[in-house]
């Protein structure tokens, strides 16, 4: 119970006695006694607290007013801290009514609490509590990082503040709330928990609703299981606290099991009862009823929710649970609104994405898709890779005819989820007008794990599988998938009772009764007269269509009739089944049968734009050109004038009318439908411009107008886009279309290329129109002989052909009297025209013995003249076969008397070359003959020298060395520079004749030697590889030789410095008569030997033997 306040009575002893549960209504009484008595202004704070609690805010507001009023400030100047009070809690108040209160009003309130604080602060700017509850209003106004630093102001002068602790721990809370990283946001949660628990140590009495903001900070860090500790302890503390309880609901909620969402539903309702106007209650209980089915219940708390108001994240929770409500109802328009209100409260999509996800899905149904796309885009902000929403963007840009950004979107899809079947299924669907490959592959993928998951696999994914095989020529995988769609029921079933009846199958030979049966539906009667059951499930009826398409291109018609009569049968109302009917009827050239079933067909429907244009296709073939022209008409009012194929159909009319006039000469109705046919083409192609055939019909008209280079570009674009399109469109008159330009223009070489090119392409070389025109192109370009074998070609393929026939005769013609005209021509030029123009004598002879030539515009005086003519030619041929023949003769005289000169000529250039190479193979014998007697040689002589000891000799030398070296100090000291340079000229003039005789005299020897048939030592020396290089320079010239004299002299001076050259005075005679010695050349091991006079050419030699010996 509320207790007591005494107010002092001024002057006395006595006290006035206030009852705090019976404060009167009317503040104005107590504030009297306030001021009278000039109570204590904690005292105005207690009563005003009072009345706040009572929820009497007007009286709340009277009291601290006048509290904190001029008069109150100068009379209690000197009292600090009630007046600090007084203004705080006047901040606080407004601070709060900022943030929960109306939103029109929030700027007002926040302004107010502002100012009172800003007063308090003038009284003592250090006082915490100001700061704290500026830090609330800061937070208010959602500036947390200005909120924290007051904060930090307040726990700078005392760290144990408890109020500062809570209060930045709240703001650590929020910021991490805000905070889109994750890493970040988890460290703020954490110093928010540090901040709790650094309260409780300051305070451990500390009330239980702090224990909220634990269990908070410990959701948030993913612990739940102490988040559920935190809030058990806080009921345990408080029974009553809604929060605890809500909190404690919502986590047995997520636990997602029978017993958790019954617990969680019952601590919600506790709350409820604690508070019926708490919106987290009323909010979380409406949650529940939605999944249970029960949308009173959550219409009635939703709005219970908001009427009590609250924050905008609880009226956005509100509105949104209101919204689906009617979402799940089919009300689109209420639950769009309530989507839309919900949004509204929300400040970032961040904080509440839901509203934003509902509200795009009713857009998207009310086909609002540029609004619908805004909503899911904010959505992916939040969720970059929730699959749901890029496949609702996906779709959405398919709706507005963006294909490419349509299947970017599922193609991240995929890559997000490779196991989504349904991503892959549109993505397939969107691909089959630009890749038909990649599309199969998706619609594969679909299939497999569809498949994969145990799923129903739909048939409409079954039959556009099976198609795309169809289109692709995989026929036997688009047979298997088609079959796999209908079963195994539909097709066993129908073919076997088929079998079982007497003609029941259509055999269409060219035997008339048989087609008849193409409208003959009796067997399926018969069949189900006896009790045959033939079911045809409506949803296979187009895959049932599909297979007998199949059956028909590989040409198995028996069947593929069947089945088109078996789909008649059951479903009367299907068009295409008598379309198809007729199109087998026209394809064995009964238009009559064909025009009937497509009468059928427009039973069916009057108003089919197919149907009308088969039969204005079939009554042009029947030459009836009025009614083609009023039932060309008649589609295109069907369609209303949007059918593409109706305009292009009567813009053909008028072309061919064209062509008819120009036939009739009548050249201004041909300008007239020219004219006509181009309008039309240009209409299409104004409303389609990729429609190919209306460009290739324009580009017509305008050849036949003569603008040939215009309708070649438009041809030339035409046959680009039909070639990079799908492998579907066949447009081969373009190619053709194209040639002839060429051939208008003179360029017969391309012409042909086109022709060709077209033949192998779309007719595998097989059709004879094509044939002739690459024959006429040939002509001229006076190709006779290709021209001929391309109308032979031809003429395999249509024998009954007379233009052929005729142009075949006129090429032979041609060639025949060109080639008889040439001033060279051979014998064999000369008999093949006369062939030539026996068979074109022979093809006109043929014709013109046909009685319906007239209707090919031939007549009997035309193919006689060609007859006459070419038989003159004949005539002329023989005087040029007889002189071709002459002049042939000649010809080859001349040819073998050259042959046979040229054989004597080779005969004897291959005597001569005979006799060299057998005087070079004599040559090559006597040299290997010389060389080895050479090498026997040298191994007597080498046997000889190993025989003769080596002594004696090697001590005679180290005798001469001394004695050179006793000499050489001898004559060290005696004369001068002058001297010595003429005793140096004198040596080098001696040294040069005698190197002259030597070398004379070795090649006399040498020569001596040979004739003997005995090698010279240096022969011997080189056949055994010991001779030296210096030597051969002695053998090549004497300059070599007298060169190296005087280097060795040279070095033999340097080394000596000033001391004479020894002249050689002995030997030159004997070397004179004996030859010179290899030994001239070389220089001995010391500097005593070069200054030496050089020994015998025989000991010189044993010394070099004896080094090889060494060697060896």
């Amino acid at each position: 119970m509320a207790g007591s306040v005494y107010i002092p009575v001024q002057n006395t002893e006595e006290e006035v006695r206030v009852a705090l549960d019976q404060l009167p209504r009317d503040a104005t009484d107590i504030l009297d006694i306030l001021k009278a008595e000039q109570a204590p202004l904690h005292l105005w704070l207690i009563i005003a607290r009072e009345y706040f609690k009572q929820g009497k805010i007007e009286q709340f507001l009277q009291i601290l007013d006048e509290g904190s009023g001029p008069e109150i400030d100068e009379y209690y100047a000197d009292v600090k801290y009630e007046r600090i009070a007084i203004l705080n809690a006047l901040g606080a108040y407004y601070t709060f009514m900022g943030k929960m209160g109306p939103a029109q009003e929030k700027e007002k309130n926040l302004v107010l609490a502002t100012n009172y604080y800003n007063k308090a602060s003038h009284i003592d700017d250090l006082e915490p509590t100001t700061w704290i509850g500026r830090a609330q209003l800061l937070i208010a106004k959602d500036e947390l990082e200005k909120a924290n630093d007051n904060f930090k102001i307040v726990l700078g002068e005392n760290p144990s503040n408890v109020a500062g602790l809570l209060g930045q721990a709240c703001v650590f809370f929020l910021m991490g709330e805000k905070e889109e990283n994750y890493k970040k946001a988890q460290d703020l949660y954490k110093s928010s928990l540090e901040n709790y628990k650094r309260a409780f140590y300051a305070y451990p009495n500390c009330p239980p609703v702090v224990r909220l903001g634990i269990g908070y900070c410990r959701y948030r860090l993913g612990q739940v299981s102490k988040a559920r500790q935190a809030f058990l302890r806080v009921l345990q503390l408080d029974p009553e606290n809604v929060e605890a309880n809500v909190a404690l609901g919502v986590l047995e909620l997520q636990a997602n099991d029978g017993g958790g969402i019954r617990r969680g539903v019952e601590l919600v309702h506790r709350a409820f009862e604690v508070d019926p106007v708490c919106p987290m209650a009323l909010c979380h209980l409406a949650n529940h009823f939605f999944f249970t089915g029960q949308h009173f219940l959550v219409e009635q708390l939703t709005e219970t929710a908001l009427e009590v108001g609250g924050h905008g994240l609880i009226k956005s929770h509100a509105y949104y649970n209101l919204a689906r409500s009617y979402h799940t109802k089919g009300d689109y328009d209420k639950a769009g609104r309530y989507y839309m209100a919900a949004v509204k409260e929300v400040k970032k999509p961040k904080d509440f994405i839901l509203p934003f996800y509902g509200l795009a899905q009713i857009q998207l149904k009310m086909k609002d898709f540029k609004n619908s796309l805004s909503s899911f885009e904010k959505v992916l902000q939040v969720y970059p890779e929730n699959t749901e929403s890029l496949k609702a963007i996906g779709h959405i840009h398919g709706q507005l005819q963006q294909n490419e950004k349509a299947i970017e979107t599922f193609r991240k899809v995929t890559r997000i989820d490779p196991k989504d079947a349904q991503a892959f299924l549109e993505l397939g669907e969107l691909l089959i007008p630009t890749d038909t490959n990649a599309a199969l592959e998706a619609l594969k993928t679909a299939r497999n794990l569809l498949k994969k998951n145990n799923e129903d696999i739909p048939i409409e994914l079954l039959n556009t599988i099976g198609v795309l095989h169809f289109e692709k020529e995989d026929f036997e995988l688009a047979e298997q998938t088609f079959k796999e769609a209908l079963g195994d029921g539909i097709l066993s079933s129908l073919f076997t009772s088929l079998k079982s009846e007497n003609n029941s199958m259509v055999d269409l030979t060219p035997d008339k009764n048989n087609i008849l049966n193409l409208r003959d539906l009796s067997a399926f009667r018969q069949l189900e007269e006896e009790g045959i059951s033939l079911d045809l499930p409506w949803d296979k009826v187009t895959t049932l269509f599909n297979y007998a398409r199949l059956l028909e291109h590989r040409h198995d018609i028996s069947k593929a009739t069947s089945l088109y009569q078996f789909i008649v049968f059951k479903f009367p109302g299907y068009v295409d089944g008598y379309l198809r009917l007729a199109a087998i009827a026209k394809s064995r050239n009964d238009f009559q049968l064909s025009i009937e079933l497509v009468g059928d067909a427009l039973k069916v429907d009057p108003k089919c734009s197919y149907a009308l244009c088969m039969l204005a296709d079939l009554e042009l073939k029947s030459d009836d050109w009025v009614k083609a022209k009023d039932t060309i008409r008649a589609a295109k009012d069907a369609t209303l004038g949007k059918d593409s194929y109706s305009n292009l159909a009567l813009g053909n009319w008028n072309y061919f009318a064209a062509v008819r006039s120009s036939e009739k000469k009548g050249p201004k109705l041909e300008a007239t439908h020219l004219e006509k046919a181009k309008e039309l083409y240009t209409k299409v192609l104004k409303d389609h411009r990729g429609n190919m055939y209306a460009a290739n019909g324009t580009g017509i008209v305008l050849a036949e107008k003569g603008r040939f280079d215009v309708s070649k570009d438009l041809f030339t674009q035409v046959q680009e886009a039909a070639a990079s399109g799908s492998g579907s469109v066949h447009m081969p008159d373009v190619w053709i279309n194209l040639a002839h330009i060429y051939f208008a223009q003179g360029h017969f070489s391309l012409a042909t290329k086109m022709y060709q090119n077209c033949l192998r392409k779309f007719y595998y070389g097989t059709d004879s129109a094509i044939l002739l025109y690459l024959a006429r192109t040939q002509y001229e370009a006076e190709q006779w002989q290709d021209c001929k074998k391309t109308l032979l070609r031809a003429l395999h393929l249509s024998p009954s052909n007379p233009t052929l026939r005729f142009n075949a005769g006129v090429a032979m013609q041609k060639f025949s009297a060109l080639t008889l005209q040439k001033t060279k021509r051979t014998a064999d030029e000369v008999r093949m025209t006369v062939s030539e123009l026996k068979n074109a004598v022979r093809l006109f002879t043929q014709l013109s013995s046909l009685t319906f030539y007239h209707s090919h515009g031939f007549d009997e005086k035309k193919f006689g003249t060609h007859v006459d003519y070419c038989r003159h030619l004949l005539e002329a041929a023989k005087v040029h076969c007889e002189a071709a023949e002459r002049e042939e003769q000649q010809t080859r005289q001349r040819l073998e008397l050259a042959r046979q000169v040229s054989l004597a000529e080779e005969a004897r250039r291959k005597a001569e070359e005979q006799r060299k190479h057998q005087l070079e193979k004599r040559k090559q014998e006597d040299e290997l003959k010389q060389i080895k007697q050479q090498e026997e040689q040298f191994e007597r002589v080498k046997e000889q020298w190993k025989t003769q000891g080596p002594g004696g000799k090697r001590g005679r030398r180290h005798d001469d060395e001394e004695g050179g070296g006793g000499e050489r100090k001898r004559r060290r000291g005696s004369g001068g520079g002058k001297r010595r340079r003429k005793r140096r000229e004198a040596t080098q003039s001696e040294d040069d004749d005698n190197n002259n005789n030597n070398a004379r005299s070795d090649d006399e020897n040498n020569n001596a030697r040979s004739e003997n048939g005995s090698p010279a030592p240096d022969q011997i020396l080189a056949a055994a590889g010991l001779d030296d290089s210096d030597a051969t320079d002695d053998d090549m010239g004497g300059a070599s030789a007298i060169n190296k004299k005087r280097r060795a002299w040279s070095e033999s001076e340097n080394e000596d410095g000033d001391e004479p050259i020894i002249q050689r005075e002995n030997n030159n005679n004997d070397n004179n008569n004996k030859g010179s010695s290899p030994a001239d050349d070389f220089g001995g091991g010391s500097e005593g030997e070069q200054q030496q006079q050089q020994p015998s050419g025989s000991r010189v030699k044993r010394n070099l033997l004896d080094d090889s010996d060494d060697d060896m």
